[in-house]
Formats: C-alpha cells, structure tokens, sequence
C-alpha cells in the first residue's frame, strides 16, 4: 500500500489478523522491508506485521537533505497512527533498531517491547559515515557495494545476499546520503535512560559493523533488556540466517508471555476468541459452572494453547477440524469466528474440512461447510 504521510508518500505492508497485537519492522539502511520476508511468513499467523520503506529507500518517496533518527522516528509514528495502531511491539535492525530506540524514546506509550537487531547507541566514526556520504550523492550507491556487502553477510555469495546487494544498487543515492546522515549524527545521550520497555538486543556473532561489544553497550543503557546473539550471523541475519533470526524474535516474544496457568489461559482466550467474547461468556457463569470455566482457563487455554510446540495457528486449525468432525457445532462457531485472530484464513478452513470429509464422513464435513459459509461472511 502506499499512504501519504506529511511530506512523503509511504511505500508499506500490513499481514496478519487485524486484531492481532501489532508489530512494526524497520529495516536496515541500504535495504528494504524485503529483508524481513523469511519472518513474516512466520510472524502474521500471531501478530499484525507492519512493514514500510524507510523516507529514502524502495519504493518510498526521498527526500533531499540530512535524515535524523528523530525524521525516521516520525514517519514510523506517522504510518501507526494512518493505520489507527495505537500502540505496537517495535522489531528493529541496523538504523532501523536505532530508529526504534529513538521512537521508544520518543513517545514510550507507543512501544509494546523493543527487539534491537545488529544496531548500536552510536555508530563511530562520524568522519567514515561523512566519507560515505560524499562518496554516494558524487557517484551512487555502487561507490559502496564492495565495501558494504562484506560487513552486512558472511557469505556473499548466496542468493540472499545478492538480493541485498542489489537492493543496495537500486537505493536512491539521496535515500542513501540522507540516513547515513542520521546514522553519523546519532548520539547515546538521545536514548539512553530514556527506555523502559521490555527488550530483546540481538547480534550476529560475526557482526563487523555493530559487533557485539556494541550490542552489549545498548543492552547495559537499557534496564532489564535481555541480550542474545545469533550464530554465524553477521550484521543483516534475516536473510542469512533466517531461521536463526526468526527463533531469536520468538523467543522475545515467549518471555512477554505470562507463565502457563490461569493468568496465561485468560489472556490467550482473549486473544484467540476476542474479549468482548470472553466478557460475554464471564456474565454468564454461575456457581455451577464456576468451577469448570477455572479448569479451562488455567489447563486448556493456560496449560496446552501455551505450550511451544504448534503454533496458536496450528491450534486453531485443529479445533476446527475437530469440533467439525465431532459435530460439535456450537464450538465449531465458536472456532471459525476465531480465525480473525488466529490468522487462519478461508481456504484453509476449506481444506480441513474437506479432510474430515474423508475421514468423518461426507455428510459430517457437509453439515460443517454450511456453517463455515455463515459465519465466515459476518463482518
């Protein structure tokens, strides 16, 4: 989608449940918010994934003049409030992990959690950045390339590093110039002390660029963040190293999640089937039934949809498929209206059910897709 945001039109993408806790993704300078494609087949299923080209990079307008992190901090502001996010987690790597520092610093009630990915307080030395800068709006980003390619991958020869090779080729020289700007002008003073959110900092272990003993820098400036680095990484490791990376934004997320129990169960029955739904079904208990709601909440929503080995995704597909082939109909509702949130979408739905129509029979999976049909068209 592109929107206009004050000065510049905005080149984003949005995946996932719309009800899903959001998360914005920023990426790197010199690339695009392609760099976080491996992630976000992951990521959509349980959260509202929002991704957009930084002011001078892809497909997002450039602008002449220096950048500052405060300029990139703005925009990601700007692109939250176009598409109504009041708050959102914050995944940043390189300039863009600076840029989520500064709008973490920025305005607090906006930011969930930070991940920090291959970044720094500060970037020294200001002269090297200068140098760049001049190089590029002389001659371009190919005046870079040689240089760049092997502080960004470990192995520039794949695939993944072609393509950001050439995603660097195609920046806009102006794009370019404007963050390495931002980049050469930053300074710990505008962030440190500044952030209280939960945070992750995560570093490539054979990051040349930010190493870790930056990354460690960033973590002591923030109190209680978690440290963790990504091996055999180097300094852009969604690419490269994508499956490694992926883990590393899971596992942030599995440490904001309450312990397996009641307080979990409740919190994941309100994500998965909505609160306004569970606000409903809470009037409605009485002593009889007390006792037995407290079971599911503390052992089926808290003890087994908690658990890491499916996805809240796969889970809901099962519930489908099993309340289907089971004729429990009343749950099945239930379950499809919970595809909003569980990122499940209507073809999968059809498949499932043409799976219990083979093992549960013809008129079963039938009775199911009448079902599915109604409830799948409510607003």
């Amino acid at each position: 989608m592109f929107l206009h945001l004050g000065d510049i039109v905005v080149h984003a993408a949005v995946e996932g449940p719309t009800e899903a806790p959001p998360l914005l993704m920023l990426h790197s300078i010199g690339t695009t918010m392609q760099v976080f494609e491996p992630q976000v087949a992951v990521l959509a299923r349980t959260h509202r994934v929002i991704r957009m080209d930084l002011r001078g990079h892809g497909l997002t307008s450039v602008t002449d003049g220096d950048y500052s992190m405060e300029l990139h901090a703005s925009d990601a502001l700007a692109l939250l409030d176009a598409l109504g996010v009041r708050e959102a987690h914050v995944l940043g790597m390189s300039i863009g992990g600076r840029i989520a520092m500064q709008l973490a610093a920025m305005a607090p009630e906006r930011v969930l959690s930070l991940m920090l990915m291959d970044t720094a307080l500060e970037f020294p030395p200001p002269q090297a950045w200068q140098d760049r800068i001049d190089a590029v709006r002389e001659i371009g980003t190919e005046a870079l390339v040689e240089v760049v390619m092997p502080r960004w991958v470990v192995d520039p020869s794949l695939a993944s590093s072609q393509g950001m090779r050439q995603m660097l080729l195609r920046t806009d020289r102006r794009g370019y110039a404007g963050s390495a700007a931002a980049l050469r002008d930053a300074r710990a003073a505008q962030v440190a002390g500044r952030i209280a959110c939960p945070t992750t900092v995560m570093v490539g272990d054979r990051d040349v660029a930010t190493p870790p003993e930056l990354a460690k820098e960033v973590q002591a400036a923030i109190p209680g963040s978690r440290y963790v680095e990504i091996s055999e990484a180097g300094h852009l490791p969604t690419l490269e190293r994508a499956d490694q990376a992926t883990a590393a934004i899971l596992e942030h997320f599995a440490t904001l999640a309450p312990a397996a129990g009641r307080d979990a169960g409740l919190a994941i029955r309100k994500s998965v089937l909505g609160e306004a739904h569970v606000a409903r079904a809470s009037a409605n208990v009485t002593a009889l039934d007390a006792p037995f709601q407290d079971w599911i909440t503390a052992n089926v929503w808290g003890g087994i949809w908690t658990r890491p080995g499916l996805t809240r995704h796969t889970r809901s597909l099962l519930c489908i498929g099993m309340m289907a082939a089971l004729a429990r109909h009343e749950e099945l509702e239930l379950h499809l209206r919970a595809t909003r949130n569980t990122g499940v979408t209507p073809e999968e739905v059809g498949e499932v059910l043409l799976q219990v129509g083979a093992y549960a029979g013809v008129p079963t999976a039938n009775a199911a897709l009448k079902i599915a049909k109604a409830v799948l068209k409510e607003e």
